[in-house]
């Protein structure tokens, strides 16, 4: 029976025992006494309550689906509505569910599209500034050197602070080239990425401690990239935003198959700020693999970003590498 009917013979069964009860011992006169009048508020009340509470139960069904397109987020997987009796609610919910389905899936292609691209230009620019803008400021660094050998003492001092100058601009360009392009992650493997990650944060106001168990599964390589992002984005994070002064980052094995990438930091906590730039790109990588995401306040303080990648996600996701290779 459809939600209008539903509706309407119940409004006409209330107004129908309404009426029997004005044929019955219920009566009006003229003029209408008190008692008459106070029975038929009385009646008035009993139909209108009667009547909210007969709706209530029937558009329940509707208002839970209204909440679940009100927080419906694509960056989070996985929630559906549950579907509830028959009719045309029960039909809508499951063509909502439905809907999500086909943009969970668009978005995730969509996202591997974008995150494709994306490693294909952080390639493009860390390979022009290693060998346009690196092997100039190597050029101008030699040239230095050789002025400042044929040049009287005074000048050369200014050309020696000069080399330093080129030289420190020479480390940070390489600094931003392995950042945009973990070549460690391609020759080495992800343990050694992980590795070189941390003790390139590490400072003397920031202690980061890597912690990787032995005998980690086999990962495909779009695995091992989306494990590397997400451990960079979370130590950038800690580094920049949350004022701490120590971060663990622990990848273990996962009961029954898959890892478990954790990065842990003693700042201030992520608080009611609402996700950046960076969180959004690691919610979108983590649904690349299929893998899931929480981002939440540590046991002692602080802020847990984990990533949590399920067995099936090592291998049913080779094809996204092979595209990723191949572009």
């Amino acid at each position: 029976m459809s939600l209008y009917w539903r509706i309407f013979l119940l409004n006409a069964a209330v107004l129908v025992v309404a009426v029997l009860l004005l044929f019955g011992p219920v009566t009006v006169s003229t003029p209408v006494l008190f008692g008459e009048a106070l029975v038929l508020l009385c009646g008035l009340v009993a139909m209108l309550v009667a009547n909210a509470v007969l709706l209530r139960i029937g558009l329940a069904p509707l208002q839970r689906l209204t909440r679940a397109m009100a927080t419906a987020d694509l960056l989070r997987p996985g929630r559906r509505p549950r579907v509830t009796g028959r009719g045309e609610i029960a039909e809508l919910t499951e063509t909502f569910n439905s809907m999500l389905d086909r943009l969970e899936t668009e978005r995730a292609t969509s996202s591997g599209r974008v995150l494709s691209a994306l490693e294909a230009e952080r390639h493009r620019i860390a390979r022009e500034l290693h060998d346009e803008v690196g092997q100039t400021l190597t050029a101008v660094l030699l040239q230095l050197k050789h002025a400042a050998d044929r040049v009287p003492e005074p000048v050369r001092a200014d050309l020696r602070q000069a080399q330093e100058t080129t030289r420190a601009g020479l480390d940070e360009i390489g600094r931003i080239a392995r950042r945009l392009r973990p070549g460690v992650l391609e020759e080495l493997g992800l343990h050694s990425a992980l590795r070189s990650l941390v003790a390139e944060f590490t400072t003397p106001r920031l202690g980061v401690s890597a912690h990787i168990t032995p005998g980690l599964p086999a990962l495909t390589p779009a695995t091992e990239l989306v494990l590397y992002r997400v451990a960079q984005e979370g130590l950038t994070n800690a580094a920049r935003h949350a004022g701490a002064t120590r971060v663990a980052l622990h990848l273990r094995p996962r009961p029954g198959g898959g890892v478990v990438l954790l990065v842990h930091d003693d700042g201030r906590g992520v608080g009611a700020a609402p996700e950046g730039a960076g969180i959004q790109g690691m919610r979108e990588r983590a649904l690349l693999i299929g893998a899931e995401l929480s981002i939440a306040p540590g046991a002692a303080g602080g802020t847990d970003v984990r990533l949590t990648v399920a067995p099936t996600d090592t291998a049913a996701h080779t094809h996204t590498d092979t595209g990723e290779n191949a572009r």
